[in-house]
């Protein structure tokens, strides 16, 4: 017996998930074999070929947005995970201080530095290689080499300005570098490293104004820092994204119409721009059975862009609307915001994600074959 194909307005209800003013329906997802009778739903390459899309809808050097469209949950949270806590990247993890009179410990600003976003050459920090460090007192001690770490400097004095006048109150004008900024650092490419990290390609912080700290006249600080790679579930400041989220394409349904004063209500309890008001025409109030009947002219409420939805629920707290919209989430689009920290462009951190992704898998599939060995 063949297997049962459901129509396509069954299969489009299968996709929403039902938001209520006070529960969530139609949650778990449902295409797998055997949970409905009669209809085949085993994955298959060609069927996900087919309904798999991705658009951009931003695509800034920094900051992108994107949808993944026709895919599991799963997958769509594990590029996110990927971002956040699997792609390496280059931090300041040692800080030798020689010397530091300012009045911040060293412990303190050891750790400012280290939150502070680098960037240089792509290419260049693809090619370090990324000490993974084994956990335990004993574990070995990790040779430092150009392959692996980059050597940076913190060398600045407090001095007075004799050239400030008498009654100047401005710090950064009575003192020279009274305010250690992230410009301050500065890294120096030792061995094949000058091959990549130079001109345009050095490594530096992403932000040079970053206030690291205050000096006066005789305080100074001295330091000698170790650049190396890691990993956001190692530390936070090896994580190449300042955020990765994302969210389910919201789905409004006007189901019977909102005319009038009622229109114009609906759509200030949502977002600006997500609904419309467009006028009743002449053939939809001479039109049988539409609701718009003797309203012609009327303005009537339309969903304009459901993109920009929050899905905040508004709507549904207010009795004239009851009964005649229906929000949701399509449950298989996923609306991505990925924003780098500068060191990778955030397009290109999605596809480093995905090479991550697929090694993983990968080696799950070399294991497996390990065990049916």
């Amino acid at each position: 017996m063949a297997p049962l194909v459901p129509s396509q307005e069954e299969l489009q209800r299968r996709r929403i998930i039902g938001i209520n003013a006070e529960t969530v329906t139609n949650i778990p997802s449902t295409d797998f074999p055997g949970h409905w009778p009669g209809e085949s739903h085993g994955w298959a390459l060609d069927q996900f070929k087919q309904n798999f899309n991705v658009e951009y809808h931003r695509n800034d050097r920094y900051e992108a947005s994107f949808s993944l469209i026709g895919l599991d949950a799963a997958v769509a949270n594990a590029f996110r995970r990927i971002l956040m806590n699997e792609i390496p990247t280059l931090a300041i993890e040692t800080v030798y201080v020689h010397d530091n009179t300012s009045v911040i410990q060293d412990e303190v600003l050891a750790q400012r530095l280290g939150l502070i976003p680098l960037t240089g050459s792509v290419e260049g920090i693809n090619w370090m290689r990324w000490e993974q460090k084994i956990p335990g007192d004993d574990a070995p001690e990790v040779e430092l080499t150009d392959f692996n770490t980059v050597v940076g400097q913190l060398s600045i004095e407090c001095t007075q300005n004799f050239d400030a006048a008498k009654d100047e109150t401005d710090a950064r004008k009575l003192y020279h570098n009274a305010h250690v900024y992230a410009k301050h650092l500065s890294f120096g490419p030792v061995g094949r490293q000058s091959e990549f990290f130079v001109d345009d390609g050095a490594i530096r912080p992403v932000h040079p104004d970053i206030l690291i700290a205050k000096l006066r006249p005789g305080q100074r600080i001295e330091m000698e820092l170790h650049c190396v790679k890691g990993i956001g579930a190692d530390h936070a400041k090896f994580s190449p994204v300042a955020t990765a989220s994302y969210r389910l394409l919201p789905d409004i349904n006007i189901l019977s119409p909102i005319i009038g004063e009622d229109a114009k209500k609906f759509a200030k309890c949502f977002p600006k721009g997500v609904i419309g008001l467009e006028p009743v025409t002449s053939q939809e109030a001479a039109k049988a059975g539409s609701g718009y009947q003797g309203h012609a002219g009327e303005l009537k409420a339309v969903v304009k862009d459901a993109f920009n939805d929050t899905v905040s629920r508004e709507c549904l707290r207010h009795e004239e609307f009851n009964g005649k919209v229906k929000l949701g989430r399509v449950r298989d689009h996923f609306i991505f915001n990925v924003e780098s920290t500068g060191q990778f462009e955030s397009d290109t951190l999605f596809l480093e994600s995905v090479k991550v992704l697929k090694l993983k898998c990968a080696r799950w599939k070399r294991g497996l074959s390990d065990l049916m060995a």
